[in-house]
């Protein structure tokens, strides 16, 4: 028997604190991983290979004092679904997630026992700029609702795929969540200025959406895009409306994001808004 974690203490049947070969504490997350321990038993490696282990001493600090104040059922499910997460992606998930996940889906429990709905205002550009993630909240959101006989708003999907992609791309939640804000204020801007009811399901709007995330990306990590000074003339020419929208949402942009904004930016931005304004209206 391996004897390289060793139970320090059974917060519940699910969360055990346990010593590394180095006597640093480490928690240990996995279904029944408590169930019958003692403090000095030791976890078997076969085991932990189906267990996450959390690291960070932040993150073991907030996920204990979280462990107070929450159900072991909900601690149970939240548990299984980011198992179903890791599967889905088959991928590595940033161990925040537990803590975040956790931490939003025990606070949406609460406010929909006290009557209160969140609107989630990015819910459509979520599902646009994050279509797999979108995906398996959906399935994460169906396993909550039917593990705890609840019934959590659609909003909450869009809020639990953030988590995913803020788990799977090592991102934090906030500035994915800013990133998202400025996407929405700037298809606004597109919809007002282009006096268009737009179809949020049509190819052309996905395309713009899409474009908009990689532009922001790239702008925020400060990439050099080539300079298209000729194509630049003739679209400032032939879709002057289109061009100069691209402009203000460039200047948006800029200010968002503290960044300069690239000027051949401007030649994609009006190519997509042109065919937005031409097919989608």
């Amino acid at each position: 028997m391996n004897k390289s974690l060793q139970v320090k203490k059974v917060l519940n049947n699910n969360v055990v604190i346990v010593t590394d070969a180095s006597s640093l504490e480490r928690i240990v997350i996995g279904k029944g991983i408590g169930f019958g321990k003692k403090q000095g038993a030791h976890i078997l490696p076969e085991q932990v290979d189906k267990l996450f282990v959390l690291k960070d001493e932040n993150e073991q600090e907030q996920y204990k004092t979280l462990l107070t104040h929450i159900d072991e059922k909900v601690v149970e499910v939240i548990n299984d679904v980011i198992v179903h997460i890791r599967t889905r992606f088959d991928n590595d998930l940033n161990e925040h997630i537990h803590v975040a996940l956790t931490d939003h889906i025990t606070f949406a429990i609460k406010r929909l026992e006290q009557g209160l709905d969140i609107k989630n205002p990015f819910l459509t550009e979520t599902q646009t700029l994050y279509p797999k993630e979108y995906t398996v909240a959906e399935e994460v959101i169906e396993v909550i609702n039917k593990s705890l006989r609840i019934h959590l708003p659609e909003g909450e999907i869009g809020f639990v795929a953030l988590h995913i992609h803020s788990a799977i791309t090592n991102k934090s939640v906030t500035a994915i969540k800013k990133h998202s804000q400025l996407i929405n204020t700037l298809m606004q801007m597109v919809q007002h200025a282009l006096d268009l009811k737009i179809d949020t399901k049509s190819i052309n709007y996905l395309r713009l959406v899409r474009h908009l995330r990689h532009a922001i990306e790239r702008i925020s990590m400060g990439d050099i895009m080539e300079e298209q000074e000729k194509l630049a003339k003739v679209l400032k020419e032939e879709y002057p409306i289109c061009y100069n929208l691209a402009w203000k949402l460039i200047k948006v942009m800029q200010n968002a994001l503290n960044k300069p904004v690239p000027h051949a930016e401007a030649v994609y931005l009006t190519m997509h808004l042109q065919r937005l304004s031409r097919y989608d209206n």
